[in-house]
């Protein structure tokens, strides 16, 4: 089951499209105004929001078209792949750590992260909805869905709720191991992490989504949707769980400000969402062909 050119094709035209739309001619709207200050959904105000929730949309829609007929697969590509080319010319959480210096003034930045990674997953879902709409003006041959294995509503959402946590804890461990730099020793806090180079938190984060949502479908058969959620999740928990008053004092007055309690809050939300998207959607497939060697070699 290896991927034709064919296909290589449409999925890189599809990332294109993303970094076409989203990645360049959008990047206006989010433009820090140092190439060292980091893109944040607060920045970008009301109509800058907007703008790119319509431009996520449409690039679902172009990229259903161009990835035709795999568009339902491929199409939703289009926007994390722009949103990762935001992601690698941002800034970086240590960058604003330096400017945020202040306990008071890390203790807002940590209160805005908590709902931030909301904000991406509506611009993700506002892609998606662009490929749905491209599904329903023009269906891929054979795309209707035949008898499927009947389940009661219960197990389905059982299934999800487990596939959701599931992908929060795989997903933050692999993160720790994965994206973890080089780590500094407290007497107070004991182990702190240092920020992360770019190149690092894209290979890791990609990784470890791509694991959880490998093992949500090989275990669980759900799909990268719960994953992709998960991406939202870990930054709120981790930044709850260790963004406390006590540990931020002692950063704040004893560690250089690229320091951080916790490898998950080394990496900014559109960066977790942006690749975590693009890892998901891999880690799923990789799952699908998984199950289809076991069913396939058992027989």
């Amino acid at each position: 089951m290896e991927l034709s050119w064919l296909m290589r094709s449409r999925i890189a035209a599809a990332a294109a499209v993303g970094v076409l739309i989203i990645g360049v001619l959008a990047w206006p709207l989010a433009a820090p105004g140092s190439p060292f200050e980091a893109v944040r959904a607060g920045s970008m105000g009301y109509t800058g929001a907007v703008a790119l929730v319509f431009a996520a949309f449409l690039t679902g829609l172009i990229g259903y078209f161009v990835s035709w007929p795999y568009g339902q697969e491929i199409g939703i590509l289009a926007v994390p792949s722009g949103l990762a080319v935001w992601a690698v010319r941002s800034g970086s959480m240590g960058g604003l750590m330096q400017m945020n210096l202040a306990v008071t003034q890390r203790q807002a930045l940590y209160a805005t992260m908590r709902w931030e990674p909301v904000f991406w997953l509506v611009i993700v879902a506002a892609g998606f909805s662009g490929v749905l709409l491209g599904r329903r003006i023009r269906p891929a041959p054979g795309s209707a869905e035949g008898p499927a294995k009947r389940e009661s509503g219960l197990t389905v959402q059982l299934r999800a709720i487990i596939g959701l946590i599931a992908s929060v804890v795989i997903a933050q461990s692999c993160v720790r191991i994965f994206t973890r730099n080089v780590e500094l020793y407290n007497s107070e806090l004991g182990s702190v992490v240092s920020q992360p180079a770019i190149g690092q938190i894209v290979f890791g984060v990609v990784l470890s989504f791509g694991v959880a949502a490998f093992v949500a479908k090989s275990l669980l058969g759900v799909g990268y949707i719960w994953s992709i959620l998960a991406s939202g999740l870990i930054t709120p928990v981790a930044a709850a769980v260790h963004a406390k008053e006590s540990v931020l004092q002692v950063l704040s007055a004893q560690l250089p400000a690229i320091c951080f309690p916790d490898t998950v809050l080394s990496i900014l939300p559109l960066q977790m969402v942006a690749f975590g998207t693009l890892g998901s959607v891999g880690g799923y497939w990789m799952g699908v062909k998984y199950v289809y060697w076991r069913k396939h070699d058992s027989e």
